[in-house]
């Protein structure tokens, strides 16, 4: 299990494959009928997760054999798979689709809410995954410092990042794809995993931006010469 998380969901290098092919296997899955309609909501989610997974690597360089990001983001992605399957097996494909219908023109707030109601094992699995890296990561690094690895305020307002994500995620696919796709559902799911990833890379982004600040704030004046 170490060696997964350390060399596989936890690396920068193997982590933007697994979320890829998980996205893109799941919007192929529940696609019925032809297909092809669902190519674009694939090809757009593939990219998307892909881009955000390079920009996190970019923010938040992989150091000591693992990436802490990685792993959450890892994590997370895979709470959100099991919570999903959890809501599919107990709401009617038919609502969904009318979920989406319904969330496509509603403001952030209402959207978030209305996505909270008809899915909530998927949000639940997501913030389990996501905070089950604080103990998965002192496990891999019982060195490492307690603000990159224990502090529990740090991994919330990731979380909380990644649920804005979810929603403006979903929101913005169902409104763009649905001009070229008629798979709604796989799109809202598309763009719920997207969001997720980019809502991280803006959470270790403020967080990175933070450290160096608080960094350049001690480091003490030059002495002035008589």
């Amino acid at each position: 299990m170490k060696n997964l998380l350390r060399n596989g969901l936890g690396s920068a290098r193997l982590t933007p494959l697994v979320l890829v092919v998980s996205i893109v296997a799941l919007q192929y899955g529940i696609s019925r009928g032809d297909r092809a309609l669902a190519l674009p909501g694939m090809l757009v989610s593939g990219m998307a997760i892909l881009a955000g997974c390079l920009m996190l690597a970019w923010v938040r360089p992989q150091r000591a054999g693992l990436s802490p990001p990685h792993v959450m983001l890892s994590l997370g992605f895979g709470g959100m798979l099991l919570g999903l399957a959890v809501d599919l097996a107990g709401v009617e494909a038919q609502m969904l689709e009318t979920l989406c219908t319904r969330s496509a023109g509603m403001h952030f707030f209402d959207a978030l809410r209305l996505h909270w109601t008809y899915l909530p094992g998927m949000h639940i699995g997501m913030l389990i995954g996501g905070l089950a890296a604080i103990p998965s990561l002192r496990l891999l690094r019982p060195d490492c410092g307690r603000y990159l690895c224990s502090v529990l305020a740090q991994n919330i307002l990731c979380s909380g990042w990644m649920l804005v994500g979810m929603t403006l995620g979903a929101l913005a696919f169902v409104g763009t794809l649905q001009a070229f796709s008629s798979r709604g559902l796989g799109d809202m799911f598309g763009g719920m995993f997207a969001g997720m990833v980019w809502g991280m890379v803006i959470s270790v982004s403020l967080y990175r931006g933070y450290l160096n600040w608080r960094e350049r704030q001690m480091v003490p004046a030059p002495a002035q010469s008589n």
